[in-house]
């Protein structure tokens, strides 16, 4: 068969209780328990320890890294709504524990003069009583000889009692009672006594060999002739089982307990058994504020009212002078702010000037300056005929003066010289039709033909022709001979 399913009413009972739950647990105090600086395996371990003893209500498993500051934890704790850090420290000369109530303080600062770990106390005991149920609900907070006038020890008295819920002694139910920390203050040394015990209870008015019984475990009979004898002797029982219960640990139970024999209305005695860690505390001063404010106590230094009104109008105009900074501060990176803004409006400015005087040269541009242009490339090339012409004293030839790209000179600077192909000139008349050469006749060799020779022959040689170019470049040609490819 199928798992029934739940009715409307036990659903909406169901979200109802998580509700409750949900709401009680946000409504009780929380911890936080960890270290600053250096510390040792012993004094990581006396952090577990304490983490324990706050449980359920603190973070068992926090991570604490080095760069994280007071600042961080801080800012974490709202939202989590925790309400008390315990910071250990660790110096050259002892170990310190600062008490923090957020979020506004103040801070106590203690002096850890001896301490034990668990592990050390459960070692210690014959036979030890601890297990995971114990810790699923929060100890029992007992202050002893907090009774006193002064005002450290009231304030003393009232953070231990906030860092723990309270108990309504009309409703609380004593089976969620399982453990118990008892906090105890000496006057005379100043000292504070931290112990964590476990709480058992066990029915009185019986003979112990029925205490055994009715314990979980079941005594050895194997010398006994009769069960009888088991409720009549007392044998084979332990020191801390046949301890012996007085007026001073011996109740009557209210409600019934868990345990075999603990009934309502019948005579139980309660036991403790230590399961550790133990400290001795000293107080050594009280702080407003998250240990940034003023002394209200200090252990070992006392002063006056005078100087305890000279210190306050220092702190003041320290305060005021930290001020007066912040505002100097604040004041510069705005000044600072609307220069870069004032500065930053300029280079746009200029920027969106010049590309509309670039947008304006481009879109009213003269047209007849391209014309112009042309007509001087015309007036030079037109230039350069004449004086050939005029030197000359013949028309010189088309691919002499070619039309060129007609482009825009620069107004301002030299004027740039072009490079000109070279062409051949036209041959002379006379040497248009040369004499054809007889077979057998040696040819002159190449590269001698711009040399005319002297003598009879050369007179009746024809001078070579030269061509003028602008600029003042003459070129010679040799003649009845063009260059290769060029007839």
């Amino acid at each position: 068969m199928g798992r029934q399913s739940r009715s409307k009413r036990q659903k909406r009972g169901r979200a109802a209780a998580q509700l409750q739950a949900q709401n009680d647990f946000g409504s009780v105090p929380h911890s936080f328990v960890f270290h600053r600086g250096r510390g040792g395996r012993s004094l990581r371990q006396l952090v577990a320890d304490v983490r324990r003893v706050m449980e359920p209500y603190t973070a068992r498993v926090l991570r604490v890294r080095k760069s994280n500051s007071l600042k961080d934890f801080v800012a974490v704790a709202g939202p989590l709504g925790v309400t008390h850090f315990l910071v250990f420290s660790k110096s050259t000369a002892s170990i310190n524990l600062k008490v923090f109530r957020l979020p506004g303080g103040p801070t106590l600062t203690f002096k850890v003069m001896e301490y034990s770990l668990l592990r050390d106390v459960v070692s210690s005991l014959k036979r030890h009583r601890m297990h995971e149920q114990q810790f699923q609900h929060h100890p029992l907070l007992v202050l002893s000889n907090f009774g006193l006038q002064q005002i450290h020890v009231k304030l003393m008295a009232s953070i231990f009692q906030n860092m723990f819920p309270s108990i309504n002694v009309q409703r609380v139910n004593l089976n969620s009672i399982k453990r118990c920390l008892l906090i105890t203050y000496d006057a005379e040394t100043q000292l504070l006594e931290f112990r964590h015990y476990s709480v058992k209870v066990v029915p009185v008015g019986v003979s112990k060999g029925l205490k055994k019984l009715l314990q979980e475990k079941f005594p050895n009979m194997s010398r006994l002739e009769d069960i009888s004898e088991l409720l009549v002797k007392d044998i084979n029982l332990s020191e801390s089982e046949a301890e012996q219960d007085g007026p001073h640990n011996v109740t009557e139970l209210p409600q019934a307990y868990a345990g075999r024999g603990n009934v309502k209305a019948q005579q139980s005695a309660v036991r403790l058994t230590e399961i550790g860690p133990r400290m001795t505390l000293r107080l050594i001063k009280v702080e407003e504020g998250l240990a940034q404010g003023n002394v209200l106590y200090h252990g070992f230094i006392h002063k006056t009212e005078a100087e305890v009104q000279e210190l306050l109008a220092r702190k003041e105009a320290k305060l005021r002078l930290k001020a007066e900074r912040r505002q100097q501060q604040e004041a510069a990176v705005e000044r600072k702010r609307r220069q870069r803004e004032a500065q930053r409006e300029k280079s746009l400015e200029g920027m969106r000037r010049k590309q509309q005087q670039e947008d304006g040269d481009s879109g009213a541009e003269d047209p007849g300056a391209p014309e112009q242009d042309a007509a001087q490339e015309e007036e030079e090339e037109e230039s350069d005929a004449e004086h050939y012409r005029r030197e000359v004293g013949e028309e010189p030839d088309r691919d002499l003066f070619p039309e060129r790209s007609k482009r825009k000179r620069l107004s301002s600077g030299p004027s740039r010289l072009r490079k000109r192909r070279r062409r051949i000139p036209p041959e002379h008349p006379t040497a248009s039709n040369p004499q054809p050469t007889a077979p057998g006749t040696p040819r002159r060799p190449r590269g001698t033909g711009h040399k005319l020779q002297r003598g009879a022959g050369a007179a009746a040689r024809p001078r070579g022709r030269r061509k003028l170019l602008p600029k003042g470049k003459t070129i010679f040609q040799r003649l009845g001979r063009a260059r290769k490819g060029k007839r």
